[in-house]
């Protein structure tokens, strides 16, 4: 296609994201008009099929959301159903879920950072042709997302949607030797992680500056399992850089989601009709001063400095994030002692629960209505791709703005890479993208 002033640009099907979906661009008389990211992926309904079920249901049907994710879903449900029944989970039940946490970071972000976006980095159509030229990156990968999986096994129950979490606890609790076994492993994962942030602060990065509000969990000190570092994972304060500090009680308040015409996913907004972004660059940007010191030390050697505004370099903060999980993981094993009991009693509390975590792909949202006998009336979940998907349009009309001069090809291939900085999981809210860009 001749580069004109008026242009449309199609793309069908994107590639190693997680999900389905399109994307759409028109420029007239060379200003880029519109952009808008269609996902097309039918909506699955799990709100409406919570509606009904027992207060003790949503780990098990919640965590068939995402497979990538399943955790996130699991302890966000957890967290809204327990803070309505008042119930305090004992902090070595509270340790051994963010040590699960810490197995779907690890196994996330590894599979993200090496087979889903350093392709695009290093010149590569996937991941398949990559390992040709670069063998031992693609098998280091598969090992660390190997021992991020086992971890979610020996603890969860299994890698992919866990059956040893229950509301109040989990089922089983791990012995002692179970965890143990998984030091050697996990200590080299720690050193390969840091190795891949050195390799990953050496790409070539796209320009493209965003001031979006970012906005992230922010635990207060003290406030997590025993020891805990108070970088947020599992619990924590809705924070955002323009100044919002507020309990997760407070989100609907703040945040909403609307309809759009050319999604089956909802956009996320804050009330204000602000776009926001959540995920790494935000937990890094809000949170930097709480990661604990051999991951701080590691941010600085890579060149790694709040606040990140290029989502270009997400993939840095991930690396980075990664090797926090390991370390935090290994601590946590250290530190751990089988819970008297694995779980605690939870009786139902008619009202309204909140909950959130932060997913590797940013903060999930959820929010339950029980009636006195915990039968949930109602159920409401905010994933982090719906609440990030007006911020990847608006940074995508910039940097498509900025690259009018490619061709249609290259363009595309780009924007494909643009959109991956958001690890997006349209399956939750993809694996292809489909552009379109129109010029008129």
């Amino acid at each position: 296609m001749s580069h004109t002033h008026d242009r449309a640009i199609s793309v069908e099907a994107l590639a190693r994201v997680e999900g389905e979906g399109a994307m759409h661009v028109r420029v007239t008389d060379g200003v880029v008009e519109r952009v808008e990211l269609e996902i097309y992926e039918p909506p699955r309904f799990f709100e409406a099929l919570l509606r009904g079920r027992s207060y003790l249901e949503p780990p098990d049907i919640t965590a068939r959301i995402c497979g990538i994710c399943p955790v996130a879903y699991q302890f966000s449900a957890a967290r809204a159903i327990e803070s309505l029944c008042g119930v305090e989970i004992p902090d070595g039940i509270a340790q051994l879920r963010r040590l699960l946490y810490c197995g779907e970071w690890i196994e996330s972000h590894v599979l993200h950072i090496f087979l889903l976006h350093a392709p695009d980095f290093l010149g590569y159509q996937g991941a398949i042709e990559m390992a040709s030229d670069h063998r031992e990156l693609v098998e280091t990968a598969l090992r660390l997302r190997k021992a991020g999986n086992t971890l979610l096994e020996v603890v969860g129950g299994r890698a992919i949607h866990p059956i040893n979490v229950r509301i109040g606890g989990f089922h089983r609790a791990p012995t002692r030797a179970e965890l143990d076994a998984l030091v050697d492993e996990l200590s080299w994962c720690r050193d390969a992680a840091a190795d891949a942030a050195r390799l990953i602060a050496g790409f070539e990065f796209p320009h493209l500056e965003i001031e979006p509000t970012y906005v992230a969990l922010r635990p207060e000190p003290g406030s997590g399992p025993s020891g805990a570092t108070d970088y947020p994972i599992d619990a924590g304060r809705i924070v955002s850089t323009t100044g919002l500090d507020i309990p997760v009680e407070d989100w609907p308040e703040h945040f909403h989601e609307e309809q759009m015409s050319h999604s089956t996913a909802l956009h996320g907004r804050m009330r204000d009709g602000g776009v926001y972004l959540v995920g790494p660059a935000a937990r890094f940007n809000l949170n930097a001063d709480r990661l604990p010191p051999a991951s701080a030390e590691l941010a600085a050697e890579v060149g790694l400095v709040a606040p990140v505004t290029n989502p270009f370099r997400s993939i840095l903060v991930r690396a980075v994030e990664l090797h926090y999980a390991v370390d935090e993981a290994l601590r946590l094993i250290a530190a751990y002692e089988p819970p008297e009991v694995p779980a605690v009693p939870v009786t139902p509390v008619a009202g309204v629960g909140h909950g959130a975590t932060e997913a590797p792909r940013g903060i999930l949202y959820h929010r339950y209505e029980l009636s006195d006998d915990g039968t949930i009336t109602a159920a409401t979940i905010v994933p982090p791709t719906s609440q990030n998907q007006p911020a990847i349009e608006a940074d995508l009309a910039a940097f498509v703005q900025d690259h009018l001069h490619l061709d249609d090809d290259d363009l595309q291939w780009r924007c494909e890479q643009a959109i991956r900085n958001y690890d997006p999981c349209i399956s939750c809210s993809t694996h292809f993208l489909d552009l379109t860009v129109e010029r008129r």
